[in-house]
């Protein structure tokens, strides 16, 4: 059945937006919270943040940073799922003018001074969950400041004693840390409160996040995204959805992660910017919890990924919901499967959409227009103001049908890599982004993904890049190398296949699998190890991974 707000849709209306209208993402966050003062911001655990009280928290926080011996432009990492915290100190960080360094709570110590150490951290916001990974690598880190929470501390009394407690000595969910110079969370508020906050001069130009992808290939590398990077993708995707969103009234769900760059900026920004309330569900793992949640709000928007999308339509419960409210699905980070999508549209009476997107273009390229009918299988058309063109392998650009790689322009392509001016100049070239993704257009404009980065893994909307897994495997004593590839699976889309060429008989799967999970987030520990007695290779010695997926 057609709603009423899709009937005058044209997504070619607005062929251009303007980047600098406003001067920073503070300037959004800043007319958002004068506007809509005393409406929900935030929910989570079922208490409620308005916007006047975000606007007095983040207030106090960039005060206490200010006057912590930071200086405007320093790194600030930020270490935790999706909480209350979490908008508090990304908006605090950002009005102290300073930059946004976004961690992934799951990271092993490995991964976590090296992010650290890349971005030149001197601060960061964890929760105490994982504070115990932050005390193995801290001496071998720049970071001179630790703000430590607990998951309830933003919840009123006596709800914040309860959750804390059962986190910490019922579930047990707290492992025994010792960070004697960690300042608590929620004194830095305090403190801030008492201090004076000065609003910093901050231009387009200026770094408002440094965003960590494996970029093609290799080592995890930072993306240099500006206010003005933002604010140009936060336009651009109003300019493809704005007719579709209720200003102050849709109820947004966020579910995927924050500290992802589809979830930062499709829920925590571009929500934030219209004034609706933003349902932050801590856990989605726990699919029965989440349904139950969503029974209690009247939500509307619920941007994902395919194996969100999946595990809510098996969970029990969840095509009961009243989606009398709900508006669209939107789906990013990796491909939405047309099983999932035509069922999604059976229980839910509403199309999933989907989108393109890449860290280095902060991040979506192209969106599905919600007035279509039915799932397309395309990942739509390009936002406003981003021009794409296809190109065969000699530089061309092909015909319309034929398959070529995307190169991507616009005001939302990053300014670079931190400190990575190689990997900088393998990716863009005179202001175009190859994404190293294959993609086809149809005679109406439509894109379509036919073949992804050749070498990259895509594990639940995760980049999983070869390189990385292989020389955890290679730190192995009795592995001599190692060959990792993407393996179809129904569920993440793809796991971690590893051939493993081994210089001893008794080295089994299973120690493989352990020593992987010892320095590897989950979603990037293999599932299946091959034993081999050599790897394919090219005349230089360079592993032929699509032979090994062929």
């Amino acid at each position: 059945m057609e709603k009423t707000w899709l009937e005058h849709y044209d997504p070619r209306v607005s062929a251009d937006i303007d980047p600098d209208r406003y001067s920073s993402v503070v300037d959004i966050f800043e007319q958002s919270v004068k506007q809509f003062g005393d409406q929900t911001a935030y929910i989570n655990m079922g208490h409620s943040m308005s916007f006047n009280e975000l606007d007095e928290q983040t207030k106090n926080f960039a005060a206490y940073l200010q006057n912590s011996g930071l200086k405007r432009g320093d790194a600030v990492a930020i270490m935790m799922p999706n909480l209350l915290q979490y908008p508090v100190a990304m908006f605090g960080i950002l009005r102290a003018g300073m930059v946004v360094v976004n961690v992934n709570p799951l990271y092993t110590a490995r991964e976590l001074k090296h992010q650290l150490t890349d971005s030149n951290a001197k601060a960061i916001v964890i929760v105490e969950n994982f504070a115990c990974t932050l005390e193995n690598v801290l001496k071998d880190t720049p970071v001179e400041q630790i703000l430590l929470t607990s998951l309830g501390d933003m919840l009123p009394a006596p709800k914040r004693w309860i959750v804390n407690f059962a986190v910490k000595h019922v579930k047990k969910m707290v492992p025994s840390f010792s960070l004697p110079e960690a300042t608590s969370f929620k004194d830095a508020l305090k403190r801030g409160e008492k201090e004076s906050f000065s609003r910093p001069d901050i231009s387009g130009e200026d770094l408002a996040f440094l965003q960590y992808t494996g970029g093609t290939t290799g080592v995890s590398k930072g993306a240099m995204l500006t206010h003005r990077n933002m604010i140009a993708n936060l336009e651009q995707v109003s300019g493809i959805l704005e007719t579709v969103i209720e200003k102050g009234k849709d109820l947004v769900v966020t579910a995927l992660p924050l500290y992802h760059i589809f979830a930062l900026l499709a829920n925590g920004l571009l929500f934030l910017k219209y004034g609706c309330p933003n349902l932050l569900i801590t856990n989605p793992r726990d699919m029965n919890g989440f349904v139950k949640e969503l029974s209690k709000y009247p939500f509307a928007i619920l941007p994902g990924v395919n194996t969100l999308f999946n595990g809510l339509l098996n969970t029990p419960g969840f095509d009961e919901l009243d989606f009398s409210n709900f508006k669209f699905g939107l789906g990013g980070g990796m491909a939405v499967q047309r099983p999932v999508a035509e069922k999604w549209q059976k229980v839910t009476n509403t199309v999933l959409l989907e989108g393109y997107g890449l860290t280095e273009c902060s991040p979506v390229v192209a969106v599905t227009p919600p007035q279509i009918s039915e799932y397309k299988g395309s990942i739509g058309l390009p936002v406003p103001s981003t021009d794409i063109k296809l190109l065969d392998e000699e530089g061309n650009e092909v015909k319309a049908g034929e398959p070529g790689e995307m190169w991507v322009k616009g005001p939302q392509v990053m300014r670079g890599y931190l400190n990575r001016q190689e990997a900088t100049d393998e990716i863009l070239k005179d202001g175009w982004l190859a994404t190293g993704d294959i993609a086809e257009v149809d005679e109406e404009g439509y894109f379509y993904i036919v073949d992804r980065k050749k070498d990259m893994i895509l594990v639940s909307g995760f980049n999983v890049f070869p390189n990385e897994i292989e020389e955890v495997a290679a730190m192995h004593d009795k592995i001599v190398e190692a060959a990792a590839i993407g393996e179809d699976h129904e569920v993440s889309g793809e796991v971690v296949k590893l051939f493993v060429v081994r210089n001893d008989e008794s080295l089994t799967e299973e120690e493989v699998i352990s020593h992987c999970r010892d320095h590897l987030t989950g979603y990037k520990v293999p599932k299946r190890v091959v034993f081999k007695e050599e790897l394919p290779k090219t005349n230089v010695g360079k592993i032929l991974r699509r032979e090994l997926r062929d």
